[in-house]
């Protein structure tokens, strides 16, 4: 277990008494409150949001080489600013990715380590449909995320519905810029990936939107306008780093 899922352990066993079964809003109700993060990017993002969606609490560092450490902090100063405690949550969202193997191991062995703690259920989410929802677009887009490399995670979605769903027409896949360019040809492209390689693509660069967020990822879990998949990341290759087989012979 790493420290970020330790640290959310001792958090959920021992949290202070509980002053109330949710926070209060705006007009008077109470309601139960939804965690979501995700660290499938660059991006460490987390939310807190009432059963219609409304975003009560929310943060994002940008930090690729400090997820176990930024995740466990983020989610308790979420909740202090809510008002609330661990015990106090009744789902959580997280980002299944597809996204490097140490970076989102972080987030789902959280997710899925104060899930059984709380005995609360947890709701996986494709990153990937999260950026997707995050284009204020009306037409198709695409989204590419950087999966080092030199190649991206990428999909195609079409343009929104009435409740601001995408459906996924294509991927997720992982390839190098060059050999995806013709499919993503025409289409705005959401994500880290449209930075890196805008060149390539063949797409501008300027506003484009390059993390997933966690205020749109509570928001589509809440309101069921995501698609949820089982807690389980999303690898589209072997990790970077892989285990050693054992000492090599000196003979």
């Amino acid at each position: 277990m790493n420290t970020a899922s330790r640290t959310l352990v001792r958090l959920a066993m021992h949290a202070p008494g509980r002053r109330y079964r949710a926070t209060i809003i705006a007009d008077g109700t109470l309601t139960d409150m939804l965690l979501a993060f995700d660290t499938s990017s660059a991006a460490v993002t987390v939310a807190l949001a009432t059963p219609d969606g409304e975003i009560v609490a929310s943060s994002t560092t940008v930090d690729a080489l400090r997820h176990g450490e930024l995740l466990a902090p983020a989610i308790a100063a979420a909740l202090q600013t809510a008002g609330v405690t661990p015990r106090d949550l009744t789902g959580i969202a997280v980002g299944v990715g597809p996204g490097p193997f140490t970076g989102l191991r972080v987030g789902l062995v959280t997710a899925r380590t104060m899930g059984d703690v709380l005995g609360i259920e947890v709701a996986g989410v494709c990153s990937l449909d999260v950026l997707a929802r995050q284009s204020s677009l009306t037409l198709p887009v695409a989204v590419a995320t950087d999966a080092r490399r030199k190649e991206i995670y990428w999909a195609l979605y079409d343009g929104p519905a009435a409740d601001g769903s995408r459906r996924r027409l294509e991927g997720p896949a992982v390839d190098k810029p060059a050999d995806v360019a013709h499919v993503l040809s025409g289409l705005p492209v959401i994500g880290r990936g449209a930075v890196l390689y805008g060149d390539v693509l063949g797409v501008p660069v300027d506003d484009v939107v390059e993390y997933p967020s966690a205020e749109v990822l509570a928001a589509g879990v809440a309101t069921r306008t995501l698609e949820v998949v089982a807690p389980e990341p999303l690898y589209l290759r072997r990790p970077d780093v892989t285990m050693s087989s054992g000492p090599k012979s000196v003979l």
